[in-house]
């Protein structure tokens, strides 16, 4: 089955990376304090699909290609895998096992993404 999730065409350093999935949609906030990124002044958010035989490929690709200077993540998932993808750090969360989800957060706060960001859950908006 394949992945559906949300990338930030802003969050990309090297944005031909949106070339390697299907983008189903596209969306642009404006960007406001909450977003904590005053270095940008909006958010395109791409909702993605991902085809299950490149999952793998294409979490490495995103993992390398986010900006380098300021901490962002992607993420994917299906019915079993989320893929939570932060610059040169990948989790891959077995959906029948949630609590590995902790790991993601923690990691992601640690690196400065704000706690709100980082509610990843089985009911979070990748899925729909």
């Amino acid at each position: 089955m394949n992945y559906k999730g949300v990338i930030i065409e802003e969050s990309l350093d090297n944005q031909a990376v949106l070339k390697e999935v299907k983008i189903l949609s596209s969306q642009i906030e404006p960007v406001t304090e909450r977003h904590r990124t005053p270095w940008i002044k909006q958010w395109t958010l791409h909702t993605v699909e991902v085809a299950e035989d490149i999952a793998d490929q294409i979490a490495d690709l995103i993992s390398q290609n986010l900006d380098k200077e300021h901490s962002w993540y992607a993420d994917y998932k299906n019915d079993k895998y989320h893929y939570i993808i932060f610059r040169d750090k990948i989790f891959k969360i077995d959906l029948s096992n949630p609590v590995l989800y902790q790991d993601a957060r923690e990691y992601g706060i640690s690196v400065g993404i704000p706690e709100y960001q980082v509610d990843f859950g089985l009911d979070d908006k990748t899925t729909s």
